[in-house]
C-alpha cells in the first residue's frame, strides 16, 4: 500500500463533534488527544467519500454495503486516516484575515509529504514569519485577535504558502492571495489560537406554538472557521473483492481527484461544506 495525501479546504464553518461536552461549549469539535489541535475523524470522511465513488468501484474500495454471510464478506481496499489541521484563518487587524500555522504543524506535514523541513524558518518568541509583501503587516507588527507579534519577512514563507495553496486550492489565483496572508507562528501561539480562534455559535430551539425559545433549549456549538485547511493520509490496497484482480494503482484511479463533500453535523444550517483534493502518492 502506498500512502497518499489528501487536503480539505473548508468552504463553510465545519463541525465534526465529539458528542460530549467537557466545558462551557456544549458541542465542541473533535481534537487530537496528544496535541489538542482540531481534526476531522477519518470515519467522517469515509462515509461521504463513498457516495462520490462510481457504483462499480464502491464495494472494492469500501467493502460490501450489506454482506450476506462470510462468502460475500471482504475488506475494502481504501483506508482513510484522520485529517489534521494545516492552517487556521485568524482575524487580523490588517488584511482582514491571516492563515496561521506553526513549525510543529509544518514539520509533521513535511515528513509525510516528502518536503525538506530543513528549509522551514523558526519564529522567535512573539514573532510571526510572513512572506514579503504580507498584507497583514502594520508598521512591522501583526495583530491577530488580541496578540501583538513582530513581523519578520522570509522568502521561505512564500515558498511554503505556494506549496500549501497549490495543494489545497483549485483556483489558479489562490497561491498569490494565500501567500499574502500566510504566517508561521510560534508553536505556543498557534496552540493558543487553535483553542480560542475557533467559532462558537449560540443555537436555540423555538417553541412552534409560542414562537419563543423552549425552556432550556439554548446551547453553544464550536466550529472550525471557513477557509481552514486540513490534511491527511489515505492508502489503497489491491482489491479483495472476488473476481476483481485490480491492483492498488488501478483502484486508486477510482478515488476522485477533487470532490465537494458535506462533512460532520449541522448540514441543515450550512455547516460542513469542504473541498476534498488528493495528491500524488508519497513515500
Amino acid at each position: 500500500m502506498k500512502p497518499r495525501l489528501f487536503h480539505l479546504h473548508a468552504l463553510s464553518a465545519l463541525h465534526c463533534g465529539t458528542g460530549q461536552s467537557a466545558g462551557v461549549v456544549d458541542l465542541p469539535i473533535a481534537r487530537e488527544r496528544a496535541t489538542n489541535l482540531p481534526m476531522v475523524p477519518g470515519s467522517s470522511l469515509r462515509g461521504v467519500l463513498r457516495e462520490e465513488v462510481d457504483e462499480d468501484d464502491v464495494a472494492a474500495l469500501f467493502g460490501p454495503r450489506n454482506p450476506d454471510g462470510d462468502a460475500n464478506s471482504f475488506a475494502g481496499a481504501c483506508a482513510i486516516g484522520d485529517a489534521a489541521l494545516l492552517t487556521l484563518p485568524v482575524r487580523s487587524l490588517a488584511g482582514v484575515v491571516c492563515y496561521a500555522t506553526s513549525p510543529f504543524i509544518l514539520k509533521r506535514y513535511a515528513r509525510r509529504a516528502g518536503f525538506q523541513s530543513s528549509a522551514l524558518p523558526e519564529p522567535e518568541s512573539e514573532q510571526a514569519i510572513v512572506a514579503p509583501g504580507s498584507v497583514n503587516q502594520l508598521q512591522g507588527k501583526i495583530v491577530l485577535e488580541d496578540l501583538d507579534l513582530t513581523a519578520r519577512e522570509d522568502a521561505a514563507a512564500q515558498t511554503w504558502a505556494n506549496v500549501l495553496a497549490e495543494a489545497a486550492h483549485a483556483d489558479d489565483q489562490a497561491p498569490k492571495d494565500f501567500a499574502s496572508r500566510f504566517a508561521i507562528l510560534p508553536d505556543d501561539v498557534m496552540d493558543f489560537l487553535s483553542e480560542t480562534g475557533t467559532e462558537v455559535r449560540a443555537r436555540i430551539a423555538v417553541n412552534p406554538e409560542t414562537g419563543t425559545v423552549k425552556d432550556g433549549a439554548l446551547w453553544y456549538e464550536e466550529n472550525l472557521p471557513a477557509d481552514s485547511l486540513l490534511w491527511g493520509v489515505f492508502a489503497i490496497a489491491a482489491s479483495s473483492q472476488p473476481n476483481d484482480p485490480r491492483s492498488e494503482d488501478e483502484l486508486a484511479k477510482a478515488v476522485p481527484d477533487a470532490a465537494l463533500l458535506q462533512l460532520g453535523g449541522k448540514a441543515g444550517v450550512g455547516r460542513g461544506l469542504v473541498c476534498f483534493r488528493t495528491s500524488k502518492a508519497t513515500t
